[in-house]
């Protein structure tokens, strides 16, 4: 059960420049110092223990496959970080159970783990930051719900709001100020919706309306009249769709048009991967559209040496488990005696990942530099870099 171990550009003509190594750093000035306090053993001769805890017997294979290609980048990261941190790996199964997951916290801290990386799912890593609590161990959880964020629990996930906030920034710097809202009448759309609105009232806007529908295709194809006549009172100059591929936006895409709202005039956008489903490209909804990911260059970069490692492509969220590990090993190597607590895990500057840069905020989530992308034709386009440091791009 347990293993040892701002112009625009086109995707395709970006340079990739690929070392011996991924650069890992945290996005402060290091320090030569020796580890100390923090949960971190004063001798530095033994090396700091990582506990990654991921569903690899899942029932769901698809599951297994993401849990498989989120230890391989785990691993992957530790031998990155080789020479700049002394660290062990070692691989606990949740099967993909609450319980279990649990079991498997306290098995890990028991036998000597300093901070755990997972487990994938909300309830898992719920479960697991309960179970670890009064160790003081610190829990990056690979999951983006953020209902489970703070304490000693923080979220890795690509996160509703940090996309919210990303794209509503870019858009009212774009001068599109009256945003009308479209999204599913259940959890997660109800998640996305308020997060457009957050970041909207965070910079002294509101949204110029709001639409719902019940997640039915039925449903969608008659809420897109309605959106279309809500657009028209409201005189929005962009519409923020929360589903995903999965959750209705190809038919959205191809039925808000033809309801009436006209892509040349309303500006669409959308807090999902837009880039992910190429087939979908030609739709009117979504030519032209606005939405956010991390850094091409950096992702392509991964990618690649993944590949080259393993050989075969990384799953998408395979990134996240490399992140989780990056992050203790460049918070370690600043020589911070807290480098495994609150104190350390949220430095400011935050770290450099796979795909970009990001940082862990106190309350537990997580918030991630990305880019602002098109679709045009059928190549993805980037409108506004992804910034490589917080403080330059004024966040």
């Amino acid at each position: 059960m347990v293993s040892r171990i701002s112009s625009m550009w086109h995707l395709r003509d970006a340079t990739l420049v690929l070392c011996g190594a991924f650069l890992i750093t945290a996005c402060v000035g290091s320090s030569s110092g020796q580890r100390l306090g923090g949960g971190l053993r004063n001798d530095s001769s033994n090396k700091v223990q990582v506990a990654v805890l991921l569903p690899i017997s899942s029932e769901d294979a698809r599951v297994r496959v993401l849990a498989v290609s989120a230890k391989q980048a785990a691993r992957m990261a530790m031998e990155d970080l080789a020479g700049s941190v002394d660290m062990e790996i070692r691989v606990y199964d949740t099967a993909g159970i609450d319980l279990q997951a649990a079991e498997m916290g306290l098995l890990a801290v028991q036998e000597g783990a300093e901070v755990i990386v997972g487990p994938l799912f909300a309830g898992a890593a719920n479960a697991v930051g309960l179970a670890v609590a009064s160790s003081g161990i610190s829990v990056l959880s690979l999951s983006n719900n953020v209902d489970i964020a703070g304490g000693n629990v923080y979220v890795l996930g690509h996160t509703f709001q940090n996309t919210a906030d990303r794209l509503v920034a870019y858009a009212l710097g774009q001068g599109k100020s009256r945003a009308l809202i479209v999204h599913a009448n259940n959890v997660s759309g109800q998640a996305g919706s308020d997060a457009i609105e957050k970041a909207l009232s965070y910079r002294g806007s509101v949204a110029a309306g709001i639409e719902k529908y019940e997640f039915t295709q039925q449903d969608v194809v008659e809420a897109m009249s309605r959106v279309a006549e809500r657009n028209e009172l409201v005189e929005a100059d962009i519409v923020f769709l929360t589903a995903d591929y999965d959750g209705g936006l190809p038919l959205i895409a191809q039925l808000l048009p033809e309801a009436g709202v006209d892509p040349e005039i309303v500006q669409f956008a959308g807090l999902s991967q837009w880039d992910v489903l190429p087939s979908a490209f030609h739709l009117p909804g979504i030519q032209g559209g606005w939405f956010a990911m991390a850094s091409p260059i950096r992702t392509e970069q991964f990618r690649a040496r993944f590949k080259s490692v393993y050989g075969i492509a990384p799953h998408p969220l395979a990134t996240i488990a490399y992140d989780g590990v990056a992050a203790v090993g460049a918070s370690v190597a600043t020589g911070n005696r807290n480098a495994l607590n609150k104190k350390g895990l949220t430095l400011t500057g935050g770290f450099q990942g796979a795909a970009g840069i990001f940082r862990l905020l106190k309350d537990g989530t997580i918030e991630r530099g990305l880019a602002v992308a098109t679709i045009v034709g059928k190549k993805v386009f980037v409108l506004e870099v992804a910034p490589r440091s917080f403080s330059s791009f004024g966040f």
